[in-house]
């Protein structure tokens, strides 16, 4: 009982040290027992006591930026941009206009993933859920576009937040 609470007073005085160390950071701290077993830490040592002087480091510290300095930084474009709908085109393997629509969105770096509705499960499933009658079917996030014209998809992407 007595060690625990030895310990705990003694924890309890390196920190009282430790967060007043900043104004004495040149300071040096000694620790020493007096007579009765009882630990002392002072910044000069008792005469005639046995002691054993204690390196204490500066804590962490941190400077807050002035508020200029937040505004200048919040400021600033990050280059995140906003997320961009999905684009997905339904096709088929011997569509020529199909072939065009991909290779138009390829050509202005638009990620977009395909699905065969002759081929693919999940194709064959959302044309007809979809009530396809013709292909390509091209969906913006929910817009749904049938057939292929730059025209109608370049507002489309654009306000989706593709950069064409």
């Amino acid at each position: 009982m007595l060690a625990d609470m030895k310990r705990v007073f003694l924890t309890t005085c390196l920190l009282l040290l430790s967060i007043s160390l900043p104004q004495h950071i040149n300071a040096q701290v000694y620790k020493w027992t007096d007579e009765m077993g009882r630990i002392h830490f002072t910044d000069s040592p008792p005469e005639g006591a046995k002691t054993k002087q204690v390196n204490i480091t500066a804590p962490n510290t941190y400077n807050a930026p002035s508020q200029d300095a937040v505004n200048e930084t919040l400021s600033r474009p990050t280059g995140i941009s906003a997320p961009r709908e999905k684009v997905i085109v339904y096709s088929t393997t011997w569509c020529g206009v199909c072939k065009k629509a991909k290779r138009w969105l390829q050509q202005n770096n638009i990620s977009f993933r395909e699905y065969d509705v002759e081929k693919s499960e999940r194709g064959r499933r959302d044309y007809k859920k979809m009530k396809g009658h013709g292909v390509p079917i091209i969906k913006i996030g929910k817009k749904r576009f049938n057939g292929f014209s730059p025209s109608r998809l370049t507002p489309a992407l654009r306000k989706a937040g593709y950069k064409l």
